[in-house]
């Protein structure tokens, strides 16, 4: 090829790049900068925010950072004047937890645990003199710790784990054996509830060495929900038959009146691969009470009207979520402080907010209207944006597109040689139109890598599913998620602001400024071609 001739067609192309470039957007993109995101993430993910965690205060705290924000740069409250959506969000908890040998009451946390998660809204309570011991509560492959034992009416006790005919044990790392060793458990409490045992003892090493972080989700803390008729429902019917985790030395006190010990029985069992299963008499009795909770929790939504007086009827939603996991109860450093996940997108919220209204007080604000929205609950399940998709503010017909920003500050180790990187999820699922705008404003702007690595809905890691957007991509509405990757301190205390690429959050949050400022100016909203599934939406 002749070189001058490739010289001037580089020169030509470098032109029509340039020249394409919207000056006015890029006027305004420069107040997302490493200073403004550094000044935004030192607050959010301080010790004093104490995680963020979802109901708890310094969830709170974000939230009237957050709105503060958003008052002072001039963007409108639109939830009746105001900035918050409160979210009727609950948690069910034990309120009452009792477990009685001979008359004599046991230590909760230390001798015996009662997991919400086990108990029905009706709660429990028993009485009974009879107890059986039953191994591991097995029937199979010949082997059966019922046999010539009725559970009728007794207290059983059982092995929280385990199976003496089993050939070899999985791996600690192997889920789907641990999926399996539950599900078993399920079947054998099933097994006594549908044999009208009076409840079921199960005899678990790992109270002896229980952790506060443990203890606590036994407990029910932190398992928040959305307050629904469904919910509801389905806590009602479920299964109400007592279940108690006893520590060793309490099913030894037990057993005693039997004449033996849990580790005695137990090496009789896995030494001859036979049942040691026996009754005695014995007092035994329990209780639990749950009682639902209301907890305290709101998006934080931010309202730039567009200017045109049709397009301003259409809504282009940014988010991000604020929400962290919170504090650990064990360890030197007790702070999740969330500075990636997701104190960095909420800052990209807030810095992508600020240009906006700084183009719109100068009179170059958007066509269409933006919703500057960051969502809470989504440690605990998308919480707050399926909230919103739910009772959205503004109809989700009149909704463009969703861009969702979750995680831009790290390099996953993928990308430690080429940090200049923007995992995209999910741009091309719905529409065509808004993946090509989002590569074009890529290309004309901020020139990342769109690592494509991630977009597709059958990803092991499943991260199309994974993060807010999903709850507008579920009702037909595009979206685009974009995210740096996990790292080693994923959900760990070490997610600190020191740790953060300053310059790179900017840039990521630069690209998803360019994108919106394009989608909230073009002549028509990117159209949706694709169904959920993926196949056209011509396709019968």
């Amino acid at each position: 090829m002749n070189k001058s001739f490739l010289s001037t067609s580089l020169a030509l192309l470098l032109f029509i790049g340039v020249s394409a470039q919207d000056k006015t957007a890029i006027k305004f993109s420069t107040t997302i900068n490493k200073d403004h995101g550094y000044k935004h993430l030192s607050i959010l993910a301080s010790d004093e925010y104490e995680g963020r965690e979802t109901g708890k205060k310094g969830a709170w705290m974000a939230a009237e950072y957050i709105r503060n924000h958003f008052k002072s740069i001039g963007l409108k409250g639109p939830v009746n004047g105001d900035y918050f959506q409160p979210i009727d969000m609950v948690s069910y908890q034990l309120t009452q937890t009792v477990l009685s040998v001979n008359g004599v009451a046991k230590e909760e946390g230390k001798d015996f645990v009662i997991p919400t998660s086990g108990v029905s809204l009706k709660g429990f309570t028993f009485h009974g003199d009879d107890v059986v011991f039953a191994g591991y509560g097995l029937n199979k492959d010949g082997y059966n710790d019922f046999a010539g034992i009725d559970v009728k009416g007794k207290v059983v006790i059982i092995f929280a784990s385990g199976d003496p005919t089993a050939k070899g044990a999985a791996a600690p790392e192997d889920r789907a054996a641990r999926r399996k060793a539950i599900l078993a458990q399920q079947a054998k409490i099933k097994y006594l509830a549908d044999n009208q045992a009076l409840a079921v003892l199960q005899i678990d090493p790992a109270l002896d060495n229980l952790t506060p972080e443990l203890k606590a989700m036994y407990a029910g803390a932190g398992q928040v929900g959305l307050k629904t008729e469904e919910r509801r429902a389905r806590m009602e019917k479920m299964l109400n038959f007592p279940s108690i985790l006893i520590s060793p030395a309490t099913a030894d006190e037990i057993l005693k009146s039997a004449g033996t010990t849990a580790a005695a029985l137990k090496t009789q069992i896995d030494t001859d691969v036979k049942p040691a299963s026996r009754a005695f008499r014995l007092n035994v009795s329990g209780s639990a009470v749950k009682e639902e909770v209301k907890v305290r929790a709101e998006n934080v939504l931010g309202f730039l009207e567009g200017s045109d007086p049709v397009l301003k009827n259409e809504v282009l939603v940014i988010t991000g979520h604020y929400d962290h996991i919170g504090l650990t109860l064990s360890g030197e450093d007790k702070v999740n402080n969330g500075a990636d996940d997701d104190g960095s997108g909420t800052t990209g919220v807030l810095m992508i907010a600020d240009a906006f209204a700084k183009a719109k007080k100068a009179g170059k604000g958007p066509k269409r209207s933006i919703l500057f929205m960051t969502v809470v609950g989504e440690e605990k399940g998308l919480l707050g944006s399926e909230w919103y998709s739910e009772h959205p503010v503004f109809p989700l017909n009149k909704t463009i597109a969703n861009l969702n920003i979750d995680m831009i500050g790290r390099v996953d180790k993928e990308h430690e040689q080429n940090p200049e990187f923007i995992y995209i999820i999910g741009s091309d699922m719905l529409s065509s139109d808004l993946n090509a705008i989002g590569i074009k404003a890529n290309e004309t702007y901020t020139k990342l890598n769109l690592d494509m690595t991630y977009n597709n809905r059958t990803d092991p890691n499943q991260y199309y599913y994974r993060s807010d957007h999903y709850n507008f991509a579920k009702h037909g509405i595009p979206v685009i998620f974009y995210f740096n990757g996990v790292h080693e301190d994923y959900h760990q205390p070490g997610d600190e602001v020191e740790k953060i690429h300053f310059d790179l959050l900017a840039k990521r949050a630069q690209l998803v400024y360019f994108t919106a400022w394009d989608l909230a100016n073009r002549a028509k909203r990117p159209a949706v071609d694709k169904n959920e599934d993926g196949t056209p939406k011509t396709a019968q």
